[in-house]
């Protein structure tokens, strides 16, 4: 779990990489839904529209005790952001040390660049949903296999929740898989077996808070919380009508590839961003100042 207190994770979130500039060029799908709020004291007052500073500060302080508290979910919560986001950060940096301005050339890195197979990119995005589920629960201190309770809260998504959601949909839905990356997914976890499971190293990592006796009921989980959340994404793609080529052509203006590499963009995207811990910190620190608030 964390070593780094909260106030301190939101102060060092960055105003500017390669995350931030990736979900800027996603708030076209969810508009005004997200702004890079950076910063503890910020962020409370962004929430609270508080300006009394001795309020700001007990406000802060009631947010980093309830953090702290290893009998609620919040540190669990924010490890599993973290987690699900452990990308190869050296290749990330040498990609992004090529940018002296204008566009990245995606061309120059392709060499680098190893796509997932499309077995593992669907079990890249099931993974990454289970992680929103169980992340959901545990901040909200119900239990862990409340996928009916996620569901209905799904529909009342927004702000960074919303973008994180969004991104999750774009980068690992249609950009590596197509516009039925759905069915895909579904295919895939339909003839998966627990060894299949147990192979994945992201699985391993996060395993241990992933409802479920044994791999097999994990397995069995990971299905079913796909399963429940399918409509919601398949109709947010449909209102939005969201395709790749959509998608291609905000990402054009700051990555410079042809049409038909859109796997090696996946995997671009996927090493230089972290947009599931920038955001879930964000959405963990308003959760947590939303309830100190409430109690003082």
């Amino acid at each position: 779990m964390s070593s780094k207190p909260i106030y301190e994770l939101v102060d060092e979130l960055p105003t500017n990489n390669m995350t931030v500039t990736t979900l800027r060029a996603l708030d076209f799908v969810v508009p005004g839904q997200w702004e890079n709020i950076v910063g503890f004291k910020n962020t409370i007052i962004k929430v609270t529209g508080e300006t009394d500073e001795a309020l700001i500060q007990q406000i802060g302080d009631r947010a980093v005790w309830l953090f702290n508290d290893k009998s609620q979910g919040y540190q669990r919560a924010l490890w599993l952001y973290q987690t699900i986001d452990d990308a190869d950060a050296a290749l990330a940096t040498a990609a992004l040390a090529n940018k002296i301005s204008g566009k990245i050339p995606l061309g120059g890195l392709l060499n680098r660049l190893t796509p997932n197979s499309d077995k593992a990119q669907t079990l890249d995005l099931a993974l990454k949903l289970v992680t929103e589920l169980v992340a959901f629960c545990q901040i909200n201190g119900i239990p862990g296999d409340s996928i009916g309770d996620f569901v209905g809260a799904l529909g009342e998504y927004s702000g960074e929740s919303l973008m994180r959601m969004a991104a999750l949909v774009c980068i690992d839905g249609l950009i590596p898989l197509g516009t039925d990356f759905i069915k895909k997914v579904e295919s895939t976890l339909g003839v998966l077996s627990p060894a299949d499971l147990e192979k994945n190293s992201t699985f391993g990592k996060i395993k241990p808070l992933i409802p479920g006796d044994n791999t097999q009921g994990q397995l069995a989980f990971i299905g079913e919380s796909f399963n429940s959340t399918k409509s919601w994404m398949s109709n947010f793609v449909t209102s939005k009508s969201l395709t790749p080529e959509t998608l291609l052509n905000r990402f054009n203006s700051f990555i410079d590839f042809s049409e038909n590499k859109l796997d090696y963009l996946a995997a671009f995207l996927d090493i230089t961003t972290n947009y599931f811990e920038h955001t879930g910190t964000q959405s963990l620190a308003r959760r947590l100042i939303e309830r100190a608030v409430a109690e003082i």
